[in-house]
């Protein structure tokens, strides 16, 4: 089975590679952006391996990543898909709420989208991904397709950066400025 799709491992490998850039950019002093993990309780641990073997999540999370660049705040949560498109059902309307209002405050909020189909990963700003949310399109739009994205926003690799997600923020911005 592929790890995707098993739901406490979807994200993961998508995850370690925007950990590996992260690092890589607090390492150059681009950027300080951390993962947030969910507030856990540990309700069972093996006395052995002193590992957690069941627990439940204490709070709703808000979104994997909150961060700065170069003066910016950046907030984005990381979605990975084995299909054509990105299931709604993957992105919940706490994250949504969220994000609007971190956007709010001055920051930048986005998803990374990795669609394994295709080997790409696609930056969506919150703005695109809002309207999918709003009141009574939930039952006529249960998906957003790679297709819908815009592809200026694609994600690539550079010199010492599997995911260079900075750059494709940086033209997502010149698009707002260009739209103002």
């Amino acid at each position: 089975m592929p790890y995707w799709n098993t739901r406490g491992l979807r994200g993961s490998k998508l995850e370690q590679l925007i950990d590996f850039t992260n690092n890589f950019y607090n390492s150059k002093n681009i950027a300080l952006v951390n993962k947030i993990p969910t507030p856990i309780t540990p309700v069972a641990i093996d006395s052995k391996s002193r590992l957690i073997t069941k627990a439940f999540f204490e709070k709703k999370g808000t979104v994997d990543y909150v961060g700065i660049a170069q003066g910016i705040p950046i907030c984005f949560d990381a979605k990975e898909t084995d299909k054509k498109f990105l299931p709604l059902t993957n992105i919940h309307k706490h994250q949504i709420d969220f994000m609007g209002r971190f956007q709010n405050h001055g920051g930048i909020a986005f998803f990374i989208v990795y669609f394994h189909m295709y080997n790409q990963a696609i930056l969506a700003p919150l703005n695109d991904i809002k309207p999918y949310f709003s009141e009574g399109d939930m039952d006529k739009k249960t998906k957003i397709s790679y297709e819908s994205l815009d592809k200026r926003l694609i994600i690539r690799e550079s010199v010492g950066v599997p995911l260079n997600y900075l750059n494709a923020v940086n033209v997502y911005m010149d698009m707002e400025k260009e739209n103002k």
